[in-house]
């Protein structure tokens, strides 16, 4: 599937785990139907909010296969290959090609960071490798490094660049790289509070946490403003604020399992060391899952 003019909202699609830590495939298959009928854009597996980090290179494959397999085509798969290693993310890019997903997404080499010159080949590398759209992932606050605007000025000329996981948080950062933004680089937010703001800017959507619980309410927001629906969409994103908020009481993906658990699609089960939410932080988003009508 050609996604080289995709946009709207696109779920970063959590992983099932049962008690035993093993991948709940059941999970995943209801996760996935779930999407599909809300009318979530694209599928995103195996980001940070898949907690790939965890997982084995065997247990990645088998989610992808089995993504790429559940979702028969019906919308785009995007698989996260990232890695701090870049031989690391060359290999399983290919691989999660072979496996027939529409699109990569790759991260910028935490822990290792790399000086302007080693971030770029880290990325060209595997844009030089494969032959599907990749979209770079820019999120300092967990990688301890961020793609330079000069580096985002050369990448974003390569043909298989089709454009960039703004995660940063900074609108300062999003209006520097904005001139790159047309019709064969996209911007897609990855902060579910700052979706209205970078779309303002250019962005075609956003990848997305909160879309996990509330796909058509994201999908909604994200077409009113590519409707021209600004005030529509810009009132969404206003009265959301309160869950995306309680979203991120913790670190991603610890609340949006659970409220995924509360919502019965699936467990809230972990890989250290992330743990089950504090019971305060529980509570508080209990609260606001049911002022949002998520919760009897």
């Amino acid at each position: 599937m050609d996604i080289r003019n995709l946009e709207g909202s696109i779920v970063a699609l959590i992983t099932p785990f049962r008690a035993d830590g093993s991948v709940d495939f059941d999970a995943l298959g209801r996760l996935i139907d779930f999407h599909l009928d809300a009318g979530t854009d694209a599928l995103l597996p195996l980001g940070t909010t898949g907690e790939s980090s965890t997982m084995t290179h065997e247990e990645d494959e088998e989610v992808v296969s089995f993504v790429v397999e559940r979702t028969a085509g019906r919308i785009p798969v995007i698989a996260g290959s990232g890695s701090n290693s870049t031989q690391t993310m060359l290999e399983k890019s290919l691989a999660f090609e072979r496996l027939g997903v529409d699109g990569l997404l790759l991260i910028t080499p935490y822990y290792n960071k790399s000086n302007k010159e080693g971030i770029y080949r880290h990325f060209a590398t595997v844009l030089d490798a494969v032959n599907i759209p990749c979209i770079l992932y820019n999120v300092p606050g967990r990688t301890g490094c961020s793609i330079s605007v000069a580096n985002l000025e050369r990448l974003s000329a390569h043909p298989n660049a089709l454009g960039i996981k703004e995660a940063s948080g900074s609108i300062a950062y999003a209006s520097d790289i904005a001139h790159l933004i047309g019709p064969d680089f996209k911007m897609f937010s990855g902060n579910d509070d700052m979706v209205v703001p970078l779309m303002s800017l250019g962005a075609s959507g956003v990848i997305s946490v909160w879309a996990n619980i509330q796909p058509a309410l994201v999908h909604e927001m994200v077409r009113a403003f590519l409707d021209g629906n600004v005030a529509r969409a810009r009132d969404i994103q206003v009265q959301s604020l309160p869950l995306i908020h309680a979203l991120f009481s913790e670190v991603n993906p610890i609340p949006v399992k659970e409220a995924c658990a509360q919502m019965g699609l699936c467990e809230a089960n972990y890989r250290l060391p992330l743990v089950p939410m504090a019971d305060a932080h529980r509570e508080a988003l209990v609260a606001v899952m049911k002022e949002a009508g998520l919760r009897a």
